[in-house]
């Protein structure tokens, strides 16, 4: 961190501290606290680490809980099979966002009962022979 500074001519002296790097001692005591901040920061790494695994293996699991149950997750699967009932209605229902479902459910109409596209665009499409400039 000083080095790029050191090579420039420039020091660092605390003003609470006696610390100076422009001195052999000052630039010792740097380096020395530098390396027991680094051995400290090691040490809570592998504390936390070990921390993590032990609550894993004692059956815990970190983060979040889930904010749709399982049996939420089966209900919104039985009301998506409905061609009728759209993934913001179901979301709704179970006081979920879309997004959330959509998290759960990646692809909610492909899955469990989506009419299939063809019939879906010709429903909502005009016919292309009728149209002027249409070939006969």
């Amino acid at each position: 961190m000083l080095w790029p500074l050191e090579a420039r001519g420039i020091g660092f002296r605390s003003l609470t501290e006696a610390m100076d790097t422009t001195t052999a001692g000052g630039r010792l005591v740097f380096q020395i606290f530098g390396a027991l901040a680094e051995f400290e920061r090691g040490m809570i790494r592998e504390r936390t680490r070990a921390g993590l695994d032990a609550a894993r293996a004692r059956g815990k699991k970190g983060g979040r809980p889930a904010k749709l149950k399982a049996a939420e997750l089966k209900a919104a699967k039985a009301l998506l099979a409905d061609p009728e009932i759209n993934v913001s209605d179901v979301a709704r229902r179970i006081g979920v966002s879309s997004a959330t479902l959509y998290r759960h459910i990646p692809a909610p109409r492909a899955t469990y009962g989506a009419r299939p596209v063809a019939s879906h665009v010709a429903e909502n499409c005009t016919d292309v022979a009728t149209t002027e400039g249409a070939p006969g």
